[in-house]
């Protein structure tokens, strides 16, 4: 899918590739109860993100490594210190089995790695996994399983529908290691206190 530009295909003419997602407390589908996503992709073909405040269940990066055959589990002992910090995340439920790698922008492979905005590229190849392990690959990194997809005009319907806030995106919101906190985040960022808030079943 290629990165979406403003054109007047969208309400008010406005993609919103490079940005945050953040879900109504309302938001019907437990799927994306209280996501914070990174949209990745956004045009009139339709959008891509990735989910990046819950972690993936049962799963660590080191763990991933191996399964992948990045390298032997012999090796383990062997990670820099970088590799164990990397979060897994549960990043959508499409393509659940695929892993997606948003990580800062001083790490690109030719041909493989796609930048998204200022600072932040995605690049879903094993080739950046075994940079990682082997001690390089990029400054700040999240692997993510999976990502969420919209046909065309569904973002921009659901949005209208008050099932989506929307705010810039920073390092904070994508990188930070406390994805319990992501959620807050964003809508303090939006200018929301999250009491302020309420669900239809009138929770704050």
């Amino acid at each position: 899918m290629r990165i979406g530009h403003p054109t007047d295909d969208t309400p008010g003419g406005e993609f919103l590739d490079g940005q945050m997602l953040v879900a109504m407390p309302g938001m019907r589908d437990e799927r994306f109860a209280r996501a914070v996503i990174y949209l990745c992709a956004h045009s009139s073909e339709g959008a891509m993100g990735i989910i990046v405040n819950q972690p993936a269940a049962n799963i660590n990066f080191p763990d991933l490594l191996v399964q992948l055959d990045v390298i032997p589990e012999a090796e383990l002992i062997r990670l820099p210190s970088r590799a164990g910090t990397v979060k897994v995340l549960r990043g959508g439920p499409v393509e659940t089995g695929r892993g997606f790698v948003l990580h800062s922008a001083d790490f690109f492979i030719e041909n493989s790695t796609l930048p998204i905005d200022t600072g932040v590229c995605l690049t879903a190849t094993l080739d950046i996994l075994k940079a990682i392990a082997a001690g390089g690959g990029p400054e700040n990194a999240i692997l993510a399983l999976g990502y969420a997809g919209w046909a065309p005009g569904q973002l921009e319907n659901e949005i209208q529908q008050n099932g989506w806030l929307h705010c810039q995106a920073d390092r904070s919101l994508i990188f930070e290691a406390d994805t319990s906190a992501k959620y807050e985040l964003a809508l303090r960022k939006i200018g929301i206190h999250p009491g302020m808030l309420s669900s239809e079943a009138g929770h704050a």
